[in-house]
């Protein structure tokens, strides 16, 4: 008798079979680390050294956890979070909500164009003014007209350009031994420099767009296995729960990889040579150039171009998303223009908006203070409704989130409060 076929596309590879699995939680995980997450690091890198190296691990488990309840909420609701939270929660909530995430998206959105256009102006000598428009448009085509499985790959494969950041950092010949104890041996400096570069990283790694895109990638995808109805995509079998942890610890643990490798870099170039006065990605890959070789600088700046393109349609994304499912609007990225024309003219205007803010002229550092200044107050009250309905039995039943989530997902808003609290603290009156 004849062994039965293997399914299209099976492959006996397990390898193969890994990575056909991951999806939302990679793209996810990926974006998170954009040209602001990139300036960032970069900067905590060149002024505090390896001091911050241990944030990368601190922080894995508590975005790792807020990630996999915001996907099994996708999941298990069949809704994305805004969608969940409107007929459980005060609507003046999430008006609120929606509208101080679309602005923080825009000021992200207009500084990652901004560091683009910097990146590709010291490889090309492009100025911006012609770069931060071909890069809006050319992002915006892209995500209205490629249909969703193709707009899915082109996201999962761009993922790998972030390995450019780990290549650097070998090139830069950390001293590891110094590396790990930093690592493993937290060091917190209560002064006004170290603190607020704390709350800098919190806001740039555990961020509100990423919450609601997660959801929402979680409910594409089941769209896109032919689940159209809200009855059909409603419940998760344990099955599609722990292919779901995967996929979102693979693509947290990604990011946090990444974001290490980065403060690592600048910490063992630029830190260690003095050159301790970075406020953009461009100024860190100008100075790695003499420190590090020319593969480091160009693999560097590449990168911030390379995560731009994918992190762009993630916030444009994650804002249609959120509105479009607030207002009980067509939405999904499946859906042609003319079937939901409401979810792609937020969007576009998300991406047009932020095209117009680094144009005019805006100082890039000022859009990413900005923004993580919205983020950090929406942050801790998302992050409190993210778990209300992570263990509401209406909208979860049987899969509400278990003992490690509900410690782990707490814990998140217990810093990323701490952190909103000492950012208002420190700044000046």
């Amino acid at each position: 008798m004849l062994a039965p076929a293997p399914p299209e596309g099976h492959s006996h590879n397990p390898l193969v079979r890994y990575f056909k699995l991951l999806g939302p939680g990679l793209v996810t995980g990926a974006a998170d680390d954009d040209p602001s997450g990139i300036t960032t690091y970069s900067v905590a890198g060149a002024t505090l050294g390896l001091a911050t190296l241990w944030t990368a691990l601190a922080t894995f488990p508590l975005m790792a956890a807020v990630q996999l309840i915001c996907a099994r909420i996708g999941l298990v609701s069949g809704r994305g979070l805004a969608g969940a939270l409107r007929g459980h929660y005060p609507r003046s909530f999430l008006y609120a909500a929606c509208v101080l995430l679309l602005f923080a998206n825009v000021f992200n959105i207009g500084a990652d164009l901004a560091g683009m256009a910097d990146a590709t102006a010291l490889l090309t000598g492009i100025p911006p003014l012609v770069s931060v428009p071909a890069f809006g448009l050319a992002i915006l085509g892209v995500t209205v007209y490629t249909s969703y499985a193709r707009f899915a790959r082109y996201l999962k494969w761009l993922t790998a350009v972030l390995l450019a950041y780990i290549i650097a950092a070998f090139l830069a010949h950390p001293r590891w031994a110094e590396a790990f104890w930093a690592t493993v041996a937290p060091v917190v400096r209560w002064d006004a420099y170290f603190v607020t570069t704390l709350v800098g990283i919190l806001g740039t790694t555990i961020s509100p767009y990423l919450f609601f895109w997660q959801a929402s990638q979680e409910v594409e995808e089941e769209r896109a296995m032919g689940r159209r109805t809200l009855a059909e995509r409603r419940g998760a079998t344990e099955h599609e729960l722990r292919d779901a942890r995967l996929d979102v610890t693979t693509g947290m643990c990604f990011s946090n990889l990444v974001m290490y490798f980065i403060i690592l870099a600048t910490a063992s170039t630029l830190y260690r040579s003095g050159h301790r006065y970075i406020e953009t990605s461009r100024q860190a890959a100008e100075a790695l150039r003499p420190l590090a070789g020319d593969l480091a600088y160009l693999l560097f700046s590449l990168g911030v171009v390379g995560t731009g393109l994918l992190a762009i349609p993630v916030l444009a994304g994650s804002a249609s998303y959120a509105v479009a499912e607030l207002f009980g609007w067509q939405s999904g990225l499946e859906l042609t223009p003319r079937r939901a024309r409401r979810f792609y003219l937020v969007l576009s205007a998300s991406i047009l908006a932020g095209v117009l803010l680094p144009v005019v002229g805006t100082n890039p550092i000022r859009l990413l203070f900005l923004a993580a200044v919205v983020n950090g107050v929406l942050a801790p009250p998302l992050l409190v409704l993210v778990m209300l309905v992570g263990n509401n039995r209406a909208i979860m039943g049987e899969h509400t989130n278990g003992f490690w989530l509900n410690v782990l997902g707490w814990a998140a808003v217990g810093l990323m409060t701490s952190a909103a609290v000492a950012f208002f603290a420190l700044s000046p009156t």
